[in-house]
């Protein structure tokens, strides 16, 4: 066949031509999948439709089959048939997997679809149109899917809260409510595991399964497992054993895949860890999977979901060392992980390019400095090695005075290379103190709306050293992004939030943010349930409650109103926070309390204290005790509950 690749090179003529043909197959297949699941649909139907892109491509292609093909554009081909065959692989699952596997692990699949976005967008951008004879005009519509990928890339929505809080609870062992069956017949709901059929379905999906398993813990295997009972159950059928016979632990450990304990498991990729890392919130995850996640402008731990404190990545050598002795101990060998070439020949070569751009960052000439702050920026943006390397080798200062050039697209990829340079610890004291502060100030007030949210992104990086902190509200910081929480896009709001919050966490920055107006466009963010953005605003409304103007604005009438609203009507996390403000407000001040007892907030609180989270629980408790301390209601519920 080798022999054949270099003589005829005709794609549709030889071996390798058969590659068009099953690609063609490949994306007629996934356009005949119509059962993706709930939690997956929107980016697999995304995914679907881009892949369907390619068919006028492939079709050009198939009609060409006569030409001669290098072998160099039949690696290309290949390489754009191994990304179909991930996307294919990955739709299938969305389409016939587990319901509830798959919502259990939504941020991991989420991380797979960036993944297959990645591979296909590289594909594409690496085949030789001009070799391969393809018009102008297929060649715009295999553009029009990159840039369709690249935007794939860009932030997605969270899962649905109320479905993860939900299903945090039905798998948990210490909370009572696990088999509350309001929690059920709502998970029931939103998973589409109501009726006979679709839970015979998803019997049949848990089987292969918990028999296929790569990786899913025993553990999450029995969760799994004893969901499904729970909702045939719930629907009244007399099954009792989810699968052929009786799911144990022990059952489970003849299968040697799930043997592995899952302490050792990456919880993105479910596979045991050959290069373990601490992420800032003290979760361990694969280097590699991770580091994917970070790159595809992620800024929160996959598991827990809060907010990184930095980017940093620590290795995690006493788990590594466990599972290097319980390898030996079971004769278990780790899987081999591609080693990318990057030693002593390659580092040179890194440094040498990284030198001649930071050298080009002082060219006389526009085009040369904008070509290398595009460069720098990716490189920044890549692995914690280059933003050492760059700063090392002196971009920073450049790059600090590259800020104030009059040229709005040049000044958003410069403040987009320091944001990514910003992600060390050692370069926000160092990027700080060249200067950079009010040149990203005033372009987060003057800049695109790409390099407002940058600019937004970058203070929240550089406050979180609070020396940092300082130096943005003496340099008038707060007041540009509270107009930017007000007005910016949805994305700008978002970041100004983070940043807001951050800097909010400093005493004397809560009454220069108060006074700049944050609380009204806090409270536009509650009522706007579009946005998707309360969870962000509750969390900075607990912090301004601590301080005397912040009571005195969030006390007034309308946001007393909202939120007994959102304690009636909200998810369980926003249950949770309007609770806790509310408290924090009637501590200071039993009239607030009063107001809202006028708008029913006392059935509220009873009904978290039944079926709130833990920490909702205790705080209305709180504040059901101070409510009868202070007279305001009889002493007819039971407070210890």
């Amino acid at each position: 066949m080798e022999g054949e690749t270099g003589e005829k090179g005709s794609v549709c003529g030889s071996s390798e031509g058969d590659v068009i043909g099953e690609m063609m197959e490949m994306i007629e297949n996934v356009g005949s999948y119509v059962g993706f699941r709930k939690t997956q649909r929107k980016e697999s139907l995304n995914l679907v439709r881009r892949m369907k892109l390619l068919v006028p491509l492939l079709e050009e292609l198939k009609e060409l089959g006569t030409r001669a093909v290098s072998g160099e554009a039949l690696e290309h081909l290949a390489r754009l048939k191994k990304a179909l065959v991930v996307s294919k692989k990955l739709l299938k699952t969305c389409n016939y997997g587990s319901k509830i596997y798959l919502a259990h692990e939504h941020e991991a699949v989420v991380v797979r679809f960036h993944a297959v976005c990645d591979k296909l967008n590289q594909a594409l951008d690496d085949l030789p149109y001009n070799d391969l004879g393809i018009s102008d005009e297929v060649k715009e519509q295999a553009e029009l899917m990159r840039m369709q990928l690249k935007r794939a890339k860009r932030r997605t929505e969270t899962q649905d809260i109320e479905l993860a809080m939900d299903l945090m609870v039905v798998f948990s062992k210490t909370d009572d409510r696990n088999a509350d069956t309001a929690i059920l017949e709502r998970l029931a709901s939103k998973l589409e595991l109501h009726t006979v059929a679709d839970l015979k379905a998803e019997t049949e999906a848990v089987r292969k399964l918990v028999k296929d398993r790569k990786g899913l813990s025993a553990e999450a295997s029995q969760q799994i497992v004893e969901l499904l009972g729970k909702f045939k159950k719930l629907a009244g059928m007399e099954e009792t054993n989810v699968l052929d016979c009786p799911i144990s632990s022990r059952n489970l450990q003849r299968c040697p895949s799930l043997v592995i304990p899952h302490e050792f498991l990456c919880p993105i990729s479910l596979e045991i860890m050959t290069d373990p890392v601490i992420v800032a919130t003290g979760q361990t995850y694969e280097r590699e999977s991770i580091q994917k996640w970070l790159d595809s402008d992620h800024h929160t731990c996959p598991k827990t979901g809060q907010t990184l404190a930095h980017l940093s990545l620590a290795p995690n050598h006493a788990l590594r060392n466990l599972i290097l002795q319980w390898c030996e101990e079971n004769q278990f060998e780790l899987p081999k992980k591609d080693i990318r070439a990057g030693s002593n020949g390659s580092s040179i070569e890194v440094k040498r390019k990284v030198s001649s751009l930071v050298q080009n960052l002082s060219s006389s000439q526009p085009d040369v400095q904008r070509k290398a702050i595009m460069k720098i920026r990716m490189l920044a943006k890549e692995n914690p090695d280059n933003r050492i390397l760059i700063a090392n080798r002196g971009g920073i200062p450049p790059l600090v005075q590259l800020l104030s050039y009059p040229d709005s697209k040049l000044q958003e990829h410069t403040v987009t290379a320091l944001l990514n340079l910003s992600i060390d610890e050692a370069n926000k004291r160092l990027i700080a103190r060249e200067g950079a502060i009010p040149a990203i100030i005033d372009i987060l007030q003057n800049g695109t709306d790409e390099a407002r949210e940058n600019s937004a992104a970058a203070l929240f990086s550089l406050s979180m050293l609070d020396e940092n902190k300082v130096m943005i509200r003496s340099l008038n910081g707060i007041p540009p992004l509270v107009n930017l929480l007000q007005n910016g896009t949805t994305r700008g709001k978002k970041d100004a939030a983070t940043a807001l919050f951050n800097l909010s966490l400093n005493q004397t920055n809560k009454s220069q943010a108060i006074k700049a107006g944050i609380v009204p466009a806090l409270l536009h963010l509650l009522e706007d349930k579009n946005l998707g953005m309360i969870d962000e605003a509750l969390s900075i409304l607990l912090l301004l409650v601590s301080h005397p103007e912040g009571r005195t604005e969030i006390g007034r009438l309308s946001f007393i109103v909202t939120l007994v609203e959102i304690m009636k009507d909200g998810t369980p996390k926003n249950k949770e926070c309007a609770t806790s403000v509310l408290l924090e407000l009637g501590l200071n001040n039993s009239s607030f309390i009063l107001a809202a007892l006028q708008y029913g907030v006392y059935d509220h609180l009873v009904e978290i204290m039944r079926c709130g989270t833990n920490r909702a629980q205790r705080k209305a408790n709180c504040l059901l005790q101070h409510m009868y301390k202070c007279e305001h209601i009889p002493w007819n519920f039971n407070v210890g509950a």
